[in-house]
């Protein structure tokens, strides 16, 4: 059994010239259209500090590492990438995965397509819960029974070592998709 692949968002920063919005929201719009038909393309967006602003943030987020290294390595992108040569730097580039995507806030991203509003923190906490409550109870029953003769920081450390990726990567993508019907009403 292979291991899940969690969702990967990408953010870069650009500096552009203001005078130039136009022409860069035709650019951007132009980069999500063409990574809108790769498979995993999840989304995308951009966050500017304010109107007169050289720095533009430049988000987007794939399904999986695979489908966002498909987009990447594409002539398409490479295309779309020259075409703003010489007009825009990139700055800087950062890749996030696991636990933080969860519930993203999408408030202050202007967003080239629909983004789902994240549920009320009690929701998020409650879905958590869910997931922890039992898992930890399983966890901790099969430590006292294999286990209990170990001091507390070993067996403490086994217990979070193990569970942490299966809160993350099994345990929580399948109940969020579970309770997406009530997370999001």
């Amino acid at each position: 059994m292979g291991v899940m692949s969690a969702p990967v968002t990408v953010s870069v920063t650009r500096h552009i010239d203001p005078s130039q919005e136009t022409e860069m929201r035709a650019w951007v719009q132009a980069g999500t259209s063409l990574a809108e038909n790769f498979d995993g393309f999840l989304g995308s967006g951009w966050v500017r500090p304010s109107q007169e602003s050289p720095e533009w943030h430049m988000l987007y987020r794939f399904a999986d590492a695979e489908s966002l290294a498909r987009w990447e390595a594409s002539p398409q992108r490479a295309w779309w990438l020259e075409a703003a040569q010489g007009r825009i730097e990139s700055t800087r580039t950062e890749r996030r995965t696991g636990i933080e995507g969860w519930f993203d806030e999408p408030s202050s991203v202007e967003s080239l397509t629909p983004t789902p509003i994240p549920p009320p923190r009690w929701k998020q906490m409650a879905v958590i819960y869910m997931v922890f409550l039992p898992l930890s109870l399983t966890a901790n029953w099969v430590a006292s029974h294999t286990i209990a003769g170990w001091s507390l920081v070993p067996r403490v450390v086994l217990v979070t070592t193990i569970m942490t990726p299966l809160m993350t990567y099994v345990f929580l993508p399948w109940v969020t998709r579970k309770m997406a019907w009530w997370l999001h009403r």
